[in-house]
């Protein structure tokens, strides 16, 4: 079977093929000038997926030695993300679909990240938890099989990528936060400064908006960003960084307390932050159980999970009609409940 997946829901545009479960192409084409304006134009990225999708298609296609003809499932992400990003690859692969009578699946961005680990050599083994860390999303989820997803909690405000960019802007680091801060946090003192993190007790939520104010507050407290050095900068990074890393990892814990599971995966963007692969990857051999932590190139935004999980859901009998709508927001029904 080959599966053609497109990935479109941000400021990533990426192609993928899967042909007979090996991973033949999978590019990405990133739109950098958004660090410009200090965060993703929802406009200016439609325009650039409208640009590039068609030549990275053909890209694909010739990496992978194989013509349109020849894909037998075409795959697109559905949402949640940005509107008019999804709409580009959703429609673009819902015309290929009904233009070659393929079979077309519409694929949730989220599922996508959770598999996302199968793209590499050792891969999760089921049951397994995964928490999903990204921009938009903080997610912790028990994952018994490609059909049964079960949500344990969520974020309650801010997600950790969404507060790392937040903080990087309050810092005057600049645009993606996630690797700006790691880079100054790389030279700072984590213990310079403690920065309280909302424990929810009762559950397996986050909360990260009370960080995101903590950090403003001390900034305030210090004169303001143009009052303070870079080193203590970059302590206040390291500092910050710190907290967002212990409150993933508390609830990440609790989970491996209350459920018996085989492995662990950290999965999103904010999967390649170094401090926290590092105390997940700790908190995992304590307990002997495997960790996956998927490559960058497959934390980030990209096509290869698209088809993957596209492949996996075609392969349990889930297709979808062409007149398919693309979601912006992640619907809380997405997952199963306990």
């Amino acid at each position: 079977m080959i599966v053609l997946g497109i990935e479109t829901s941000c400021d990533e545009t990426s192609v993928a093929v899967i042909k007979n479960d090996l991973l033949t192409a999978n590019l990405i084409s990133s739109q950098h000038f958004h660090k410009n304006y200090g965060g993703v134009v929802p406009e200016l990225s439609s325009r650039a997926h409208l640009q590039i999708l068609n030549p990275l298609v053909k890209s694909a296609l010739e990496k992978s030695s194989i013509t349109l003809n020849e894909v037998d499932v075409i795959a697109s992400t559905a949402g949640p993300g940005l509107i008019g990003a999804l709409l580009v690859g959703l429609t673009y692969a819902k015309g290929l679909a009904l233009s070659l009578s393929k079979k077309f699946v519409a694929v949730n961005h989220i599922e996508g990240h959770i598999f996302s680990g199968f793209l590499m050599d050792d891969k999760p083994e089921f049951p397994f938890l995964v928490l999903v860390v990204s921009g938009g999303h903080t997610l912790l989820l028990l994952v018994k099989s490609f059909t049964e997803i079960y949500k344990l909690g969520s974020t309650v405000d801010d997600a950790a990528g969404e507060a790392f960019d937040k903080v990087a802007k309050l810092l005057g680091l600049g645009y993606p936060g996630g690797p700006k801060i790691q880079k100054a946090a790389d030279i700072g003192n984590p213990e310079r400064i403690i920065f309280p993190v909302a424990e929810l007790k009762e559950s397996y939520n986050f909360s990260f908006s009370g960080l995101k104010t903590s950090v403003l507050r001390y900034v305030q407290q210090q004169g303001g960003i143009d009052k303070i050095d870079n080193q203590h900068i970059a302590d206040i990074a390291a500092a910050f960084q710190f907290a967002v890393v212990r409150a993933l990892i508390q609830k990440l814990k609790k989970a491996l307390d209350n459920f018996d599971v085989n492995s662990v995966s950290i999965v999103g963007g904010v999967a390649a932050n170094s401090l926290l692969k590092e105390k997940a990857t700790e908190l995992a051999n304590k307990y002997k159980k495997k960790i996956v932590i998927p490559n960058l190139e497959f934390c980030g935004d990209n096509a290869a999970m698209i088809a993957f999980r596209a492949k996996t859901l075609f392969e349990n009998g889930i297709s979808h009609n062409l007149d398919y709508k693309p979601y912006p927001a992640l619907d809380e029904h997405s997952f199963l409940s306990l």
